[in-house]
């Protein structure tokens, strides 16, 4: 079997690649592509062979993965990987193979696989794309309101109100809590600040991602920069990059 991977989280792709080998070894990764401009150059270009099945990211780095479906009127079977909850998803689920929650979970990928190799015959109905579009519309976005993480041997659901900052550090984003737990997650800032509501998140330099709710205090200092107190206290000081002072200003106002 030929699978194709459009996931631009690159640790979310190769675990997935991973799983796959788990569940059957002789399945043949042909690519992980991050973005919808790089996965329509690979289908144009003749030398690369036809995927029997297709693992797409709905929100893509530049776009959204149904783009992709829509610009090259694909027919291929495809299993969604998301990180959006089940209720808006129930408009499309009947008219693809299946989706996967992130972080991908061993025994619903393999439910999936075996879904699509009961249907591989006939093929799938197309995906309905005007409906998919509209549902995951600008105005329609179902922000992320919680993280599965790992503590120890056990797992735990994080709501996005118990969460204080992400930050980047040793090229890993670490979630911190207000109560001060540091938990390792498998998503960039630039992803995350896709996923989160903007109402309640803010990016305010290239290493953090805060919650309006750890905001202490905010410091004008002279030449127009803003120094933040953040609760629980981050590391280091926390500074607002300059070209995201206007947008901070008139996010803290909303």
């Amino acid at each position: 079997m030929n699978v194709l991977i459009i996931e631009d989280e690159k640790l979310t792709a190769q675990r997935l690649a991973h799983l796959l080998h788990r569940y059957d070894p002789e399945i043949r990764v042909l690519a992980q592509i991050p973005s919808v401009t790089n996965a329509i150059n690979w289908f144009e270009n003749p030398q690369h062979p036809k995927p029997d099945l297709l693992f797409l990211d709905i929100h893509l780095e530049d776009d959204l993965g149904f783009r992709i479906i829509e610009k090259l009127q694909l027919t291929i079977p495809v299993i969604f990987t998301t990180a959006y909850h089940e209720y808006t998803l129930r408009a499309f689920k009947a008219n693809s193979i299946d989706y996967l929650l992130k972080p991908i979970d061993f025994e619903e990928l393999k439910a999936a696989v075996d879904k699509f190799k009961r249907l591989r015959q006939p093929l799938v109905p197309e995906v309905n794309l005007n409906a998919m579009l509209q549902l995951f519309g600008q105005n329609q976005v179902a922000y992320k309101d919680r993280f599965m993480v790992t503590v120890g041997a056990k797992l735990r659901s994080i709501q996005t109100s118990e969460i204080a900052y992400f930050s980047f550090e040793d090229r890993a984003t670490i979630l911190t809590t207000h109560d001060n737990l540091r938990l390792s997650v498998d998503y960039s800032l630039d992803k995350l600040t896709q996923l989160l509501n903007p109402h309640d998140f803010f990016r305010v330099n290239r290493s953090l991602l805060v919650s309006l709710s750890a905001i202490q205090v905010a410091h004008a200092y002279s030449g127009g920069k803003i120094k933040l107190e953040l609760t629980p206290p981050y590391k280091q000081e926390v500074f607002v990059s300059g070209d995201r002072i206007a947008d901070f200003k008139e996010w803290l106002g909303k």
